[in-house]
């Protein structure tokens, strides 16, 4: 994979099981963290206006819904595809919504980390895509999965990263008519106090 500059044009999102059932057993981070970043991912890329693919895997029986926090992030209404493969690329409708994007970049989260986000990530390099696991916006049950995870990553060429500096490099423009909402969205420290200034500097 060559990286390149991620844009609004050219990158989609895709949130892979942060169900409830899932979000019980994480443990490499809180998940009242995981929750706010997860929601946080959500929303600044929607404001972004960049494409975003939910799905959850056995919703019904043994992972439950989304977190609470993901659902408000997203708009009213927006789909979820319920499926029953462990690799979301598998799912023949995530698949096809994430090529009807047209976006070549894809930005991935997902519980467990080294499943959810790393085995789609991994085959949507195979099929040609850049992939880009936001890793603040994932979590998994123990330290050494998430090492291993990290690593198996790392050797794929997939691009690990934190969900804020990924939505910021597409925003790219601090000036841009919408950075106060993007930076709102974000809901970091330093984004409010980055997103103060740009209305600073656009009120003059």
């Amino acid at each position: 994979m060559t990286p390149e500059v991620l844009t609004a044009d050219n990158t989609a999102v895709l949130l892979v099981d942060h169900q409830i059932g899932l979000f019980t057993g994480v443990r490499d981070l809180g998940t009242d963290e995981l929750a706010h970043n997860v929601a946080a991912l959500a929303a600044s890329a929607t404001r972004l206006g960049l494409p975003v693919i939910a799905t959850t895997t056995a919703a019904d029986s043994m992972w439950g819904p989304l977190v609470p926090e993901l659902v408000a992030a997203l708009p009213h209404g927006h789909p979820v595809i319920d499926r029953g493969t462990v690799n979301a690329w598998d799912d023949e409708r995530v698949r096809r919504a994430v090529e009807a994007t047209g976006r070549r970049n894809l930005v991935i989260a997902g519980v467990s980390l080294e499943v959810c986000a790393a085995l789609p990530a991994l085959a949507a390099v195979r099929n040609g895509l850049n992939a880009y696991v936001a890793v603040d916006a994932s979590g998994t049950f123990s330290r050494t999965k998430r090492e291993t995870g990290l690593l198996r990553l790392a050797q794929a060429g997939v691009v690990v990263a934190d969900y804020s500096a990924l939505m910021v490099e597409i925003l790219a423009d601090n000036a841009a008519p919408h950075a106060g909402e993007v930076y709102g969205a974000l809901d970091m420290p330093f984004a409010k106090l980055v997103g103060g200034l740009s209305a600073a500097i656009r009120s003059r």
